[in-house]
């Protein structure tokens, strides 16, 4: 009997501490468990946010392409906002006397123009109408400069608009040609 109690007391001190490994151990793994199902829970509720923050991007990159004006060079960029200039001026009743050369600035990705041109018009509403056509225009010429003034019967003066491109293949070309 006292063999068969040394033998459970032996069994109790070395697998004691066996058991506690192992359970602890298993604590261990179910702790990684619970911190990796956390984990995936996270991702997948983040999934529909970034999803939608996916739309939204390429929804403002649609946008600002829609915006930009295109063209094979840097002239015939120039020449289209130029001629979006003056049909915009000429659908709100202003005629316009001169433009200017376009200035231009290559930056990173992005073409800039700037455009000035002067006018005159019987009619200041005229006027309005003109702003508020560019404002909306596709693609978008966005005023940075206005100056009128009046003369008896007669309203004149100059705007100035900008305009952005790409300048993705056109940046080569523009160095070579100025």
């Amino acid at each position: 009997m006292l063999a068969a109690a040394v033998a459970l007391l032996f069994a109790v001190t070395s697998g004691w501490p066996a058991i506690a490994s192992v359970y602890a151990q298993r604590q261990v793994n179910i702790e990684s468990v619970e911190i990796d199902i956390a984990r995936e829970q996270r991702l997948i509720e983040n999934t529909a946010s970034w999803r939608e923050r996916r739309v939204e991007v390429e929804s403002q990159i649609a946008e600002l392409n829609r915006q930009s004006f295109t063209g094979e060079t840097i002239p015939i960029v120039e020449a289209n906002i130029q001629r979006e200039l003056s049909l915009q001026a000429r659908d709100s009743g202003i005629t316009v006397s001169s433009t200017r050369l376009a200035d231009r600035l290559v930056t990173d990705d992005w073409l800039f123009i700037r455009q000035e041109m002067s006018f005159r018009t019987s009619d200041q509403a005229n006027v309005a109408r003109f702003l508020e056509r560019l404002e909306n225009s596709v693609p978008r010429l966005r005023v940075t400069a206005l100056n009128v003034n009046r003369s008896r019967n007669q309203y004149s003066g100059s705007i100035t608009v900008v305009g952005f491109a790409r300048s993705e293949g056109l940046v080569a070309e523009a160095t070579s040609n100025r």
